[in-house]
């Protein structure tokens, strides 16, 4: 068992910065694979990047591609989302999820646990 618990949303303007942490608990998290989903209003969850066990093999959606940097920390149990150069479209609910085995660009029903997610607004 994994729980996963997402922190560090917030509102921001256009072009700025925002950091999501997310916390896992369990022993195991060395051995998941991680991600981050985004989900806006009215939309489907959509995959956003992921990072494999060890800290390697990054894959990102293109629309975040240059932006996102997926990142993560075995010691301390947490895997972060960096996003530079935020744009309106980034307005979501962001979710941490975590997978045994290797990262995959989603889909959502790929991956076993989920956080409660945390909220992204991104005013023009």
């Amino acid at each position: 068992q994994v729980q996963l618990v997402e922190s560090g949303g917030g509102l921001v303007q256009a072009g700025g910065s925002l950091t999501l942490s997310c916390a896992a608990s369990g022993r195991t998290f060395s051995s998941y694979a991680m991600a981050w989903f985004r989900q806006a209003p009215g939309k489907e969850r959509d995959f956003v990047a992921s990072i494999s066990p060890s800290g390697r093999t990054p894959l990102y959606v293109d629309s975040v591609k240059g932006r996102f940097t997926i990142s993560r920390d075995n010691a301390k149990n947490t895997v972060d989302l960096h996003m530079n150069s935020l744009k309106p479209e980034d307005t979501a609910v962001y979710y941490c999820a975590a997978k045994p085995g290797p990262p995959i660009r989603g889909p959502v029903a790929a991956y076993n646990y989920w956080g409660q997610g945390t909220q992204v607004t991104v005013s023009s």
